[in-house]
This record gives C-alpha cells, sequence and structure tokens, in this order.
C-alpha cells in the first residue's frame, strides 16, 4: 500500500482552495504536479551554481555540468537505454518527434516511401509526418482503430510493405488510455525493414519502459507529465540512427570544428544539442525520475488504474453518460461524453467544485472524428490523487448531470 497522505505532503499545488473547495487534480495526462524535490533542486541550481555547462572550466561550471550529466545517466537507466550517448535532450515529446521527422526523415524517407501512424496519434505525432510527406513526396498511412479504442492489427500487418520506412506510434493513448501492444508492433514493422518510433509522453509517467527489451528505434517522452519541469524533454535513439542522422539545429554545443569552409560536428549525444540548452530544468528532471523510482512504477500503476476502475464502474451506471475508450488494455484515464450536454460545460461546472478535468479533443482531433464526437471530458490520475477525491468526483458529476437535465 502507498502512504498517499505522506505522497500528497510532497505536492505543495494539492493543499489549496479553488473556488471555495479543496482542489482535486484530475488533468495529470495534460501535466503532472511536481514534488519538492524538484522544486528545490531548481531552486538550488539558481541559488548556489547557476552557470553555463560543458565549456566552462571555473567551479560553477564544472558543477552544472556534473548535475547535468548526472540526468541523463538517470535518464539512461529509468528507460533502460544501453548507453548515454542515446539520450538526447529536448524541450519536449513534440520536438523529439519533429527532431527525427527532420532528420531521420531527411535522410532516409524519399518519394512514394510510406511511413505508417495510426488513428490514436496525438496531433504531434501526425502533423510531422504530414509535413515531411508534403517535402518528399512519402505517403501516410493510418491504422485504424474498433469502436472500443484498440488498433486493428490485422489492417496494420496489410498495411507493412517493402515501401514502408517508418512507423510512429504512441504507446499510450492521450484520450482514451488505450495502451498499444508496441512489442508486436515494432516487430512486425522491423520484418520489413522499417523503423519504429514509440511516443511514450503518457507511457513514461505509468508503466515500466525498457527501450532495449521493447527493440524501438526512437523512443520520446516529455519531462513534465512524469513530476519535472515543463520545457524539457527526452528522445532516446538507437546509436546507428543517430549516428546517419544529420543535425537537427547548427550552432554551438553540436560542433567539433568550425571553419568558414566546412563543419565536422560534436559526436553523440551532443550533435543533436546546439545551444545553451534548459539546465535547470534536465537537472530537476534527475530528481523527480529518482522520486518515481524510490516509490515504484508498479505501485504507482496498481494505485491509478484501481482509481480509474473505480471511477470506470462508477460512471456505468449514470443515464445518458457514455465511456468513450473501453479498451482491454487501459491506463488511468477515463473519457466520456454526456448525451445532450456539452464537455466544456461539464469542466466549467465541475471546476466550480474545485475539480480539474480536461475537456475538448485532447490534440486528437482525427480520433475524435472517427469515434462520432466532437470532444470529451478526460479524467486522469497521478500517484498523489485518492479513492475520496475519485468519489466526490463522481458524485459532484452525478449532480452536475442532474441539473443540467
Amino acid at each position: 500500500m502507498l502512504a498517499i497522505q505522506k505522497i500528497r505532503n510532497d505536492f505543495p499545488v494539492l493543499h489549496q482552495q479553488i473556488q471555495g473547495h479543496q482542489l482535486v487534480y484530475f488533468d495529470n495526462a495534460a501535466t503532472s504536479q511536481k514534488p519538492k524535490v524538484v522544486i528545490n533542486a531548481l531552486v538550488a541550481y539558481y541559488q548556489g551554481y547557476n552557470a553555463n555547462i560543458h565549456r566552462g572550466i571555473h567551479t560553477l561550471a564544472e558543477k552544472a555540468t556534473v548535475a547535468f550529466e548526472q540526468t541523463r545517466e538517470t535518464v539512461k537507466e529509468f528507460i533502460k537505454a544501453g548507453s548515454t550517448e542515446e539520450v538526447i535532450f529536448t524541450k519536449g515529446t513534440t520536438e523529439g518527434i519533429n527532431l527525427v521527422a527532420a532528420t531521420f526523415g531527411r535522410k532516409f524517407i524519399k518519394a512514394d516511401d510510406e511511413i505508417i501512424i495510426s488513428t490514436l496519434e496525438h496531433h504531434s505525432n501526425i502533423v510531422p509526418w504530414q509535413l515531411l510527406c508534403e517535402a518528399t513526396g512519402a505517403k501516410l498511412r493510418i491504422i485504424p482503430i474498433n469502436d472500443a479504442g484498440e488498433l486493428d492489427l490485422e489492417a496494420y500487418e496489410k498495411l507493412l510493405t517493402p515501401r514502408t520506412k517508418l512507423v510512429s506510434v504512441v504507446h499510450i493513448s492521450n484520450a482514451l488510455g488505450t495502451i498499444n501492444p508496441v512489442e508486436t508492433i515494432i516487430k512486425a514493422a522491423h520484418k520489413v525493414g522499417a523503423a519504429v518510433l514509440i511516443d511514450g509522453a503518457q507511457s513514461a509517467p505509468h508503466l515500466t519502459v525498457d527501450v532495449q527489451a521493447m527493440d524501438c528505434d526512437f523512443y520520446i517522452f516529455s519531462a513534465h507529465k512524469v513530476y519535472a519541469p515543463t520545457g524539457m524533454g527526452v528522445l532516446y535513439g538507437k546509436k546507428h540512427w543517430l549516428e546517419q542522422m544529420p543535425p537537427y539545429l547548427g550552432g554551438g554545443e553540436m560542433i567539433k570544428e568550425v571553419s568558414f569552409e566546412k563543419t565536422t560536428f560534436n559526436v553523440l549525444p551532443y550533435k543533436f544539442e546546439a545551444g545553451t540548452p534548459n539546465i535547470a530544468d534536465t537537472i530537476a528532471l534527475k530528481y523527480a525520475l529518482d522520486y518515481v523510482q524510490e516509490i515504484g512504477k508498479p505501485a504507482i500503476a496498481a494505485h491509478e488504474n484501481q482509481l480509474a476502475r473505480i471511477v470506470s464502474d462508477a460512471l456505468r451506471s449514470i443515464k445518458g453518460l457514455r465511456l468513450v475508450g473501453t479498451a482491454a488494455e487501459k491506463a488511468s484515464i477515463v473519457s466520456f461524453v454526456v448525451d445532450g450536454v456539452h464537455h466544456l460545460d461539464i469542466g466549467m461546472l465541475l471546476d466550480a467544485k474545485g475539480i480539474a478535468v480536461r475537456t475538448g479533443h485532447h490534440c486528437t482531433q482525427p480520433l475524435m472524428k472517427r469515434l462520432g464526437v466532437e470532444g470529451t471530458v478526460r479524467a486522469s490520475f497521478a500517484v498523489y490523487n485518492t479513492e475520496e477525491e475519485v468519489l466526490y468526483f463522481v458524485e459532484q458529476l452525478e449532480k452536475i448531470i442532474t441539473k443540467l437535465r
């Protein structure tokens, strides 16, 4: 059993009133709250050793560099990468996907090649590939889903051909919570020689991730969804791909030597980290990942999934309410619509009771269209949420729906 109250005491933002009610934060799929160890790490850097990294020989620069690179080692262990050379720091999942589209795409994608994504994708895993296809003449293929929000793997197998150069799919749907069978997807893609990118924005906080066992070619996640600051993320890539890919940005740090005639590029991972990085937030990521590991991913997932089950079971009994996304394998995300009631109205009325949920299309407009809805109400859970909170949420939701009818 998790010591939930002790965990909640680690998160200062939770202890406040919203419109006269105790805050209930169920918008964790959008961003998680930050524990004191992460906040303190930010303060410690700016108060104690604020300096640029890698190039300085003075004491503060060396201390900052060590702390920065310790995060890279921690990330390597967190996702079970083979080497720190395969861990690239980015601004987040969106930038990581765009980096691969711009560099892997420029090197390996040509006219009439094919890229496969799924109906479940976030816009950040759709638009970069559309732009690449427009630039190269490649074609974008889409894996369909069933009404429960699960990928049609039989259709996926038929999409794979020798022309398939890349498959890019989400590990956990941010809108529905569907957990995709990524090992099966990767194995099938590799049979036709395609590389595979896994969008791990939602899986990094909830699932135990082993990129080597998974055998993905790229895995990307954002720090802010795993209790760390915003504006920072990670791209894992197999070394043999990263070595062949051209740089994404040009400037300082990513170079070995510059002349007006020719520039030679730095070794991995620095080839893809041009300019002064997000030092403080990168350092703080280590503390967030250590915090998660100390509690334990299996314990966190079990707690979150139990909360999601309680909510899902309760919502099924509410007349006129329909759960959206009922996959057999799901993470702790519950999406729903209510007949005759706009999702935005429900979100605003829940906020008046201190409950924070997400409403809208969740940056998955093609998915919403496939499911025949404009948007949903989404409740998503984290380690610091409680059974008392979910029961309060269900109670207030029932009152709101009754009143609106």
